[in-house]
């Protein structure tokens, strides 16, 4: 990962400008389920700071809003603060690494490195997942399931100690807190996106508005959209493969289902699917079932034996962007990853991981039911790539504010 450079001031205030004034003038798609605020707005305070302007959502046809938790409610200053702090380097420990660093807009915020890499230079034991469409959904963690919301997932890469992500510890945190406190911008955007605090510049508050940024990554505007809204044509290898995808030959739409392909789905409206980790066997150590630690998934958490090697099934919208694959960025390519769910698994032949991944005892069955062929494999790839929407890397209002 490459750190981004501090931005200046002027540029900070220019980009700020701008996406109040396209919030403004956007139109809003509201709804809620009463348990959480689906629309937002910044209420008055009791500092004398006006209150932020209310966020109206833009959103993909047959997208409701995702849930908001009732105590961040969104609005304008506090989103595009979000988008700051996510581009700036100095919210790490070292004030080498932004969240941007690992999650970067031209790779569908994912990266293309195998693991992710701390602000340390520690590597992550895992793939840095992208974040489009991650408001919708119900699990946030490869194989966690107690994170929930962003907020709660946030947590991890800036205070986790193994791995080291960004870095913040007991030693940093007011260090880290001064520099945003004397930057000329910074104490500003805080009072207005949260107006009904006299001190809002905490580290509560940092979590808060990330993750108001975050949940406005919203994408559903690949050619696979477009084909099921009537405005364009697939091809016919194209329509193969969505046939191949959703039908009982692949069963790709097994794991990668819902609106987001990518299993349970939430939104303020309805909840899609339960939570899900499955065992597609990449290992098989010494033909015992085993993975190799720190990557046992979902057994770190259950401590049950059956969920060795159970991870959470990602999304594949902008699949084709995300490169490489699985939980330990092992596969290169969308046909390495194809090749092994075709053939139940992956044999690692000899070596430290020695075992036969097609022979795991605690796989899902599902796997050996997929019956694909060379030439179906190409239509899944064609199907696969047309889920990529390009427009992400290109949508201001996701973009680095000191180059937008």
């Amino acid at each position: 990962m490459h750190a981004a450079t501090p931005r200046p001031h002027s540029r900070i205030r220019r980009a700020a400008l701008c996406a109040l004034a396209a919030t403004l003038a956007a139109s809003a798609c509201g709804g809620s389920d009463g348990v959480v605020d689906s629309t937002g707005s910044g209420g008055p305070g009791n500092t004398g700071t006006p209150p932020s302007a209310p966020w109206t959502w833009e959103l993909p046809a047959g997208f409701a809003p995702p849930r908001v938790p009732t105590d961040n409610p969104m609005n304008a200053a506090k989103v595009e603060l979000g988008r700051q702090l996510f581009f700036d380097t100095r919210l790490s420990g070292n004030g080498t690494l932004a969240c941007a660093s690992c999650h970067a807009p031209e790779r569908a915020f994912a990266e293309n490195r195998a693991l992710g890499r701390g602000s340390t230079g520690q590597n992550h034991p895992r793939n840095t997942p992208t974040l489009i469409n991650a408001a919708y959904q119900v699990t946030l963690d490869w194989a966690n399931p107690a994170p929930r919301t962003l907020e709660q997932q946030m947590r991890t890469p800036l205070f986790g100690t193994n791995p080291i992500e960004m870095g913040v510890n007991d030693d940093n945190r007011e260090q880290i807190i001064e520099r945003l406190r004397t930057h000329a911008e910074y104490p500003g955007r805080f009072a207005a996106a949260f107006a009904g605090e006299a001190a809002p510049l905490h580290w509560d508050n940092i979590i808060k508005a990330i993750a108001a940024f975050e949940r406005t990554l919203v994408s559903a505007g690949s050619r696979w959209d477009q084909a099921r809204a009537g405005q364009i044509t697939l091809e016919p290898a194209e329509q193969r493969g969505e046939q191949l995808f959703f039908g009982t030959q692949a069963l790709c739409a097994q794991c990668h289902g819902g609106p987001n392909l990518g299993g349970a789905f939430v939104d303020s409206t309805q909840r899609v699917g339960e939570p899900a980790f499955h065992n597609i066997g990449l290992f098989n150590i010494g033909g015992s079932g085993a993975y190799p630690a720190p990557n046992r998934g979902l057994l770190e958490f259950t401590g049950r034996a059956e969920d060795m090697g159970r991870f959470r099934a990602p999304s594949l919208r902008n699949v084709e962007l995300t490169a490489p694959y699985f939980h330990d960025g092992s596969v290169a390519t969308l046909e390495g990853a194809l090749d092994i769910h075709a053939a139940g698994g992956r044999d690692m032949g000899p070596g430290l991981y020695a075992g036969d991944g097609r022979r795991n005892p605690f796989k899902d069955p599902l796997i050996d039911r997929i019956r694909i062929d060379a030439l179906d494999k190409a239509d899944l790839i064609a199907f696969l790539k047309t889920l990529s929407d390009t427009g992400v890397a290109r949508n201001p209002r996701f973009a680095d504010p000191a180059v937008n």
